[in-house]
């Protein structure tokens, strides 16, 4: 089984694909801002899968070897993507592993607003936890993703390949978001990379969005991150002659 470390794993899509990975028999590393509710998660996840065995397949498309999810370690590490800069020492301190099978992308931030409104913090608080601290922590992790033949998933947005009104900031820092992977996947051939745009989705952000819009929130109007997650570790589980680049999930 392999090893995968996700940010945002205490938020929908990133709870989502924890759950998934961590029934599938995967060793998880669970990145987030607030430790209790990390402490929290890895705790839900510890007995959620207990009887769960996966199987795994190699790269030649020979059977791998059975795990069990009660056999997976899961480990927290708390990070403050808002200071890309001090995400190198955090890193360190945290003793990592010297091979990750996958990094997952899915942390964010979102706050809505006319260009005329928005001033350098909110700009700079879009660009740093949606792009910088990908780029920076995809560049601190890539010798771990080369000695294991990885894989990079970028969890992007609808937005990220169109800007509407109020947008801008959020929409910036997801098409840079695009554009680390397009150049990542070229430069590093070894590793796969995969960006997935998923539409309004059912998550805490959603309800702040639309609280922000003045608009109600109804969950089943929106994609389920379990969806988007389903849709996410199917591209993880590709067999290695194939990279799905991009995916869009919308709402039906």
């Amino acid at each position: 089984m392999g090893t995968y470390l996700i940010t945002g794993a205490t938020g929908g899509i990133g709870a989502a694909v924890a759950r998934l990975l961590r029934g599938r028999g995967h060793d998880l590393i669970l990145a987030g801002r607030d430790a209790g509710r990390l402490e929290e998660m890895g705790r839900s996840l510890t007995g959620a899968h207990a009887q769960t065995q996966s199987f795994s397949i190699s790269p030649d498309g020979t059977p791998g070897p059975v795990a069990t999810a009660a056999q997976a370690t899961i480990r927290t590490l708390t990070l403050d993507l808002a200071q890309p800069r001090r995400l190198e020492t955090a890193l360190a301190e945290a003793d990592l592993p010297d091979r990750l099978d996958g990094v997952v992308h899915s942390a964010g931030v979102v706050t809505l607003g006319p260009v005329a409104e928005l001033d350098t913090d909110d700009w700079n608080d879009h660009l740093n936890v949606n792009l910088v601290s990908a780029a920076e922590l995809t560049r601190l992790l890539l010798p771990a993703l080369r000695t294991a033949r990885g894989h990079v998933v970028f969890v992007n947005s609808t937005a990220g390949l169109r800007a509407n009104p109020d947008w801008s900031a959020y929409a910036a820092s997801k098409f840079g978001l695009r554009a680390l992977a397009d150049a990542l996947r070229a430069e590093e051939p070894e590793i796969r990379v995969t960006t997935v745009y998923p539409g309004r989705t059912a998550t805490e952000m959603q309800r702040k969005v639309r609280s922000q819009e003045g608009r109600p929130y109804e969950p089943g109007d929106f994609v389920d991150p379990a969806t988007v997650a389903k849709v996410l570790v199917g591209a993880l589980e590709t067999p290695r002659d194939a990279v799905v680049a991009d995916i869009t999930v919308r709402p039906h």
